[in-house]
Parts: C-alpha cells; structure tokens; sequence
C-alpha cells in the first residue's frame, strides 16, 4: 500500500490548532488522540482499527507522516485518565484541563457544522463518548520528498 492509499489522519481544522498538534505528532510528544464516536457514526464510518496506518496531513493537506494505531478503545468521557491526557501531548497537566479543552472544541460551532448538528451535541450519550487511539510513528516523511515507509 502506498502513500495515496492511506486513509489521511486530520487533527482538528486547518489552521493554527492543527499546526500545534501536527508539531507535538512530529516531535513525539503527542501520542495519542480522542474523537467524537459521533463523528464516525455520521460519516458511516467505522472505528479505527489497531494495525491501521495513516498519513499525517498539515493545514495545507501535505502528508508529514505515517502513523500506526497501537490501541483504540471507547470509553465514557468521565473515565479518560491522566496517562491518556498526558499522552495527546497538548500540555494538559490533569484530566480535568483536558477535559474542559476537548469540550470547548468539541462544542465548537466547526466541529457541530461538521456533525451536522446546530446544537451542542451532548456529552451524555454513548454516541458522544470519545474513542481513545494511541499510535506510534512509522515514518516522518521528508519536506519536499514523499515517500512511504518500509515495512
């Protein structure tokens, strides 16, 4: 499978958010991630699997990197712990400050457009509960040169 073929992983919108987490992806601070299961159940799609490569993209849709989902497990918001905070690699220092960062993007006006929903979606419902991946990096792709990984 080459580079095309893989699905892309987008952090956040394009722009100043993605660019943070893009850096922290490549400088290895952010190790995992936490998405909406609602996001997956209005695009049809299904869960990430553990094994599933993807390419990084930045805010300007350029591939920067390969990545490997090492787990993926759902769980209800109340019960995302301090490791998996720590991991995402965006300085929260406790599960609450990271808790109150993903609920403010969460309850975006983008990412509600994205869903479809003009109201906050809720946080109650098992369809909101967020799914936890880890990863590690296969490959940092070069500027300017794309290539895939072996392996």
């Amino acid at each position: 499978m080459g580079l095309d073929d893989l699905p892309r992983a987008e952090f956040a919108f394009p722009g100043p958010l993605r660019d943070k987490l893009v850096t922290a992806i490549l400088s290895g601070a952010k190790t995992s991630t936490s998405a909406l299961v609602l996001g997956y159940e209005r695009a049809k799609e299904p869960l990430p699997e553990v094994g599933q490569r993807s390419a990084v993209v930045d805010s300007e849709d350029r591939p920067v990197a390969v990545i490997e989902l090492t787990e993926v497990r759902v769980v209800r918001l109340a019960d995302v712990d301090l490791q998996h905070a720590l991991d995402e690699g965006e300085g929260d220092e406790s599960v609450a400050q990271w808790r109150a960062g993903h609920e403010t993007f969460w309850h975006s006006a983008e990412v509600r457009a994205e869903l479809g929903d003009p109201a906050s979606p809720s946080m109650t419902t098992r369809s909101c509960w967020p799914s936890a991946s880890g990863w590690c990096m296969a490959s940092k792709l070069p500027a300017g040169g794309v290539r895939f990984p072996d392996g």
